[in-house]
């Protein structure tokens, strides 16, 4: 699992992020079987004005929950935005359970989501 952090001005960065690029090209559609892959976004509101301390413990607890998750095969932490992208495997409730583990280490991290109109 390849997870990148990026931020308009430099944080940390993994070594084959390239910043710039549309995430369309970057997050994987497949894993290396093949197989379709699903993805979610988090919200991580004011993320990018908080002390610089702050934002690395938040990404190192992010990556923390995400090590724990083998389905998880895609990460990206866009500082700009405060947006966390995740592309896993499919696994009935894996969505649910990667969003409460981050929650619980990052709570103010909301997940972005389709509201239905309950007409």
């Amino acid at each position: 699992m390849k997870m990148r952090i990026h931020a308009s001005t430099t944080l940390s960065t993994a070594a084959e992020s390239v910043p710039g690029l549309p995430l369309w090209q970057l997050a994987p559609t497949r894993d290396s079987a093949g197989q379709r892959l699903t993805d979610f976004m988090m919200l991580i509101p004011r993320l990018r004005s908080r002390p610089r301390a702050e934002i690395e413990r938040a990404s190192r607890d992010i990556q923390a929950v995400l090590a724990l998750h083998p389905d998880v095969v895609f990460a990206d932490l866009n500082l700009k935005l405060n947006l966390l992208w995740i592309s896993l495997r499919p696994r009935q409730g894996a969505i649910s359970e990667l969003v409460a583990a981050i929650r619980l280490r990052v709570p103010e991290a909301v997940l972005v989501a389709h509201h239905a109109d309950p007409r």
